[in-house]
């Protein structure tokens, strides 16, 4: 599977507070992750771009707050709300043995542990207990399915697969 230069770390929302920091919605680092990388490329609804270096980022779940170079203001952060940060995949921090980034779950196939397909994840969804894997299946049916690490049996990015041991008639649902 080919690895795209730049990879979607979120979706930025609202602004927060007056001294333009913005919710950084959907986002797949943590705060510290984000400081690491520092540079990132902001794309707006229309397509355009703008190069942003990050000042700083904090914890604020389910979203972090972030603040940029030279965005001091309520309004101009504001000019940033509903576009998405993108970052290049060579600068991200590794994520460690057998842990992979959430974006790169996003268009893995799921099967059960004895072969059978569920489906594509479509979206990797933080809550407080464990991630919901959002999964359309070929019937084009969207299913919600915990992933705690006691479902999640195996994932190979290189395979594009997820192994899952889904407990009887949550597919149902």
């Amino acid at each position: 599977m080919a690895q795209p230069a730049l990879v979607k770390i979120g979706r930025v929302g609202r602004p927060h507070g007056l001294n333009g920091e913005v919710a950084l919605d959907g986002v797949s680092l943590s705060a510290t992750e984000l400081n690491a990388v520092r540079h990132f490329t902001w794309r707006g609804p229309d397509r355009r771009e703008r190069p942003l270096e990050l000042a700083s980022a904090r914890p604020a779940q389910p979203r972090v707050l972030v603040r940029f170079a030279g965005i001091g203001s309520r309004e101009r952060a504001q000019e940033l709300v509903r576009g998405e940060l993108w970052a290049e995949r060579a600068s991200l921090p590794d994520p460690g043995p057998q842990v992979a980034y959430t974006f790169e779950l996003v268009g893995l196939r799921v099967h059960t542990e004895d072969g059978r397909e569920v489906g594509t994840v479509t979206d990797v969804m933080a809550t407080g207990a464990h991630p919901i894997y959002s999964v359309r299946g070929a019937d084009g049916r969207e299913r919600l399915l915990p992933a705690p690490p006691e479902f999640v049996r195996a994932v190979d990015l290189a395979a594009g697969t997820i192994v899952m041991a889904l407990p009887p008639g949550l597919e149902d649902l």
